[in-house]
C-alpha cells in the first residue's frame, strides 16, 4: 500500500453524487498522432480493442453515485465522436455528453467556462481526466482517500513515480511524506524537484472554481496592462480565459492545505504519439486478463495460433495458419491470410494482410493492404525494462536532419505490394508503393487523393471546400507542416520522400 493511500472502502462514507470530465482536446492538439489523427479524432483511436476514450469511461462508470459523464473539447461537431457517444450511453446505462469549447481554453479554462454545466443536479465532487493518458484509473481509491482526510473541499491529484531524468518531463510534486499535501507543484522543471508525477488524473470539488476564477480576474487585470508591464509568468496567451490546472492553480494551491496527491502505484502512461499507443494498447491487454477477460483471444481447434495477450474482433477473418502477438489488436473487418505473422502491432478496421506477411512494431491504417510475403516493421519505443519506474519518451520525430528509428505507420488505404520491406517509415494515406523503404517519410505531391470531410479541419485552409463531401487534396513540401507539426518541418529533407507516380 503506497503511503497515505486508504483501502478501497475503508473509512467511507455515503455514496455522493458525483460527475466526471475527460479532457479530449482538440484537431489542432494531437500532431505528433498524425498521420492517424486524420481519420478519427485521436481520442476515439482504437486502443487495444476500443477507442481510447472509452477505457475512460468504463472506469467512471464503475464508481458508486456516478451521475453524468462529461466530454469537453474544441472538436467540431463530428459524426464518429457522436456515434461513439451514443453507443457508449447505450452500453454504460450513464448520461454522456460532449461540450465544445469555441477555442482551446487549456485544461483548467474549460471546466470553469463549463462550471454551471459540471454543477448541474448538486454534483458533491467530480474527477477531471485527461483523454491521452492510459491507467487503471484508481478512482474510487481516490475519493475514500480524499474522504479519510475529512476536509470536503481539499482536492487529490493522481502521482506516480518516475526515474529521476524522466521526471523534468512531468508535473513534479513535492508532497508531506505523512499526510501526502502537496507542498510544491512545478510543471517540467529544468532541474530535479521530486520523482512523484503529475498523473492527469484529479479529483475536484466545486471549490475548485474559485481558485480558477482567482486566476480568470488576474489574467484580466493582466491584458488590461500594457504588453512590457505584464508578469514575466504571463500564461502568454490574449485571452484570460485561457488557464491551465497544471501552471495556474496547481502551483498557486500548493502548500495550502488544500492539495494533496494520491500515489498509485499500477500501470500508466501518456499517448501522446503513435508508437506510445502501441505500448498503451500492451498495458490494456494486459490488464484484460482480469477486467475483460472475454476481450482476449484464445488458443482453439481450427483458429489461429494465439502468443500472450491479443484482441480479434469478432468480424474479423483470421487464417488457422497465422500467428498472433503479443500485444496484437486486430480491428472490425480485418483479413489476415495464411501464415502471417503479427506482433506488438495494432491493425485497423478493413485492413487486409496477405499470406505469409510479417508486420512487427507497426500500426496498419483503416483499408490498408500488405501484399504476399511483404515485411513491414518498426523499432519499438518501450520504457527501460530495467528501471521499474521508466517511462516511454516522448519521441523525436528527427534526430541530426534524420527520422528517428521508431514503429512504422501506414496511413489509412496505403497499399504495400508483395515482397518488400518497409522499414522505420511513415507512410501517408492513400499512397500505393511500388518499392522498398527504410527510415523514411513517403507522402505524394503529384497524384491527388481524395479525402473525405473528416479530414477538412486537419488540412490547410486554402485547401478545404467545406461545402463539398470531398476535396481533391496534393500533399506538398508547404502542407508537410501540417501534416506532420510545425515545429518538426526543419533539417530533414533526407528523411522524406515525395511521390508522384511510382
Amino acid at each position: 500500500m503506497c503511503p497515505g493511500s486508504v483501502a478501497p472502502g475503508r473509512g467511507s462514507r455515503a455514496v455522493m453524487p458525483l460527475k466526471a470530465v475527460i479532457l479530449i482536446g482538440g484537431p489542432q492538439k494531437g500532431t505528433r498522432f498524425r498521420p492517424l489523427s486524420f481519420e478519427v479524432p485521436k481520442p476515439l483511436f482504437p486502443v487495444a480493442g476500443v477507442p481510447m476514450v472509452q477505457h475512460h469511461i468504463e472506469a467512471c462508470a464503475k464508481v458508486p453515485g456516478l451521475k453524468e459523464i462529461l466530454l469537453m473539447g474544441f472538436y467540431q461537431p463530428h459524426e464518429a465522436l457522436s456515434r461513439f457517444l451514443a453507443a457508449a450511453q447505450q452500453e454504460f446505462k450513464i448520461p454522456i455528453r460532449y461540450l465544445q469549447e469555441y477555442a482551446a481554453l487549456g485544461t483548467a479554462g474549460g471546466i470553469y467556462h463549463f462550471r454551471d454545466q459540471i454543477l448541474a443536479g448538486g454534483a458533491d465532487a467530480f474527477f477531471v481526466l485527461n483523454a491521452d493518458v492510459c491507467s487503471e484509473f484508481p478512482l474510487q481509491e481516490m475519493l475514500d482517500f480524499q474522504q479519510q482526510h475529512g476536509d470536503t473541499d481539499s482536492f487529490v491529484i493522481l502521482g506516480t513515480t518516475a526515474n529521476r531524468t524522466q521526471a523534468l518531463n512531468y508535473g513534479c510534486i513535492v508532497a508531506n511524506a505523512d499526510t501526502q499535501e502537496v507542498q510544491h507543484y512545478v510543471e517540467k522543471p529544468s532541474t530535479f524537484v521530486s520523482e512523484i508525477i503529475n498523473c492527469g488524473i484529479y479529483l475536484f470539488t466545486p471549490a475548485i472554481f474559485q481558485h480558477i476564477g482567482e486566476v480568470f480576474q488576474r489574467n484580466q487585470q493582466e491584458l488590461a496592462l500594457p504588453f512590457a508591464c505584464r508578469e514575466e509568468n504571463s500564461n502568454g496567451w490574449q485571452r484570460a480565459e485561457v488557464i491551465r490546472l497544471e501552471q495556474d492553480v496547481f502551483t498557486a494551491l500548493a502548500g495550502s492545505g488544500k492539495l494533496y496527491v494520491y500515489k498509485t502505484d499500477g500501470f500508466w502512461s501518456q499517448i501522446k504519439s503513435a508508437g506510445s499507443a502501441i505500448y498503451a494498447s500492451r498495458l490494456y491487454l494486459n490488464q484484460y486478463s482480469q477486467s475483460h477477460p472475454e476481450r482476449l483471444a484464445q488458443n482453439k481447434p481450427g483458429g489461429p495460433i494465439i502468443r500472450g495477450n491479443v484482441y480479434i474482433h469478432p468480424t474479423a477473418s483470421v487464417d488457422s495458419t497465422a500467428v498472433l502477438g503479443p500485444n496484437v489488436s486486430i480491428g472490425e473487418g480485418v483479413t489476415v491470410g495464411a501464415g502471417v505473422r503479427i506482433r506488438e502491432s495494432i491493425i485497423l478496421h478493413g485492413a487486409s494482410l496477405h499470406d505469409h506477411t510479417c508486420v512487427l512494431n507497426t500500426i496498419v491504417g483503416w483499408d490498408s493492404t500488405i501484399g504476399r510475403w511483404a515485411r513491414v516493421e518498426g523499432t519499438p519505443s518501450d520504457p527501460n525494462p530495467n528501471d521499474p519506474y521508466a517511462k516511454i519518451d516522448s519521441e523525436t520525430l528527427f534526430r541530426d536532419g534524420r527520422l528517428t528509428p521508431s514503429i512504422t505507420i501506414l496511413g489509412c488505404s496505403v497499399t504495400i505490394p508483395a515482397e518488400v520491406v518497409i522499414l522505420n517509415s511513415i507512410v501517408l494515406p492513400h499512397k500505393e508503393l511500388s518499392r522498398s523503404y527504410k527510415n523514411q517519410i513517403i507522402l505524394s505531391a503529384l497524384k491527388p487523393c481524395v479525402l473525405p470531410r473528416a479530414h477538412h479541419a486537419s488540412l490547410p485552409t486554402r485547401h478545404c471546400i467545406r461545402d463539398s463531401p470531398s476535396i481533391p487534396y496534393h500533399p506538398s513540401w508547404m502542407d508537410l507542416q501540417q501534416i506532420l507539426a510545425p515545429s518538426l518541418v526543419h533539417s530533414f529533407a533526407s528523411s522524406v520522400v515525395v511521390l508522384g507516380e511510382d
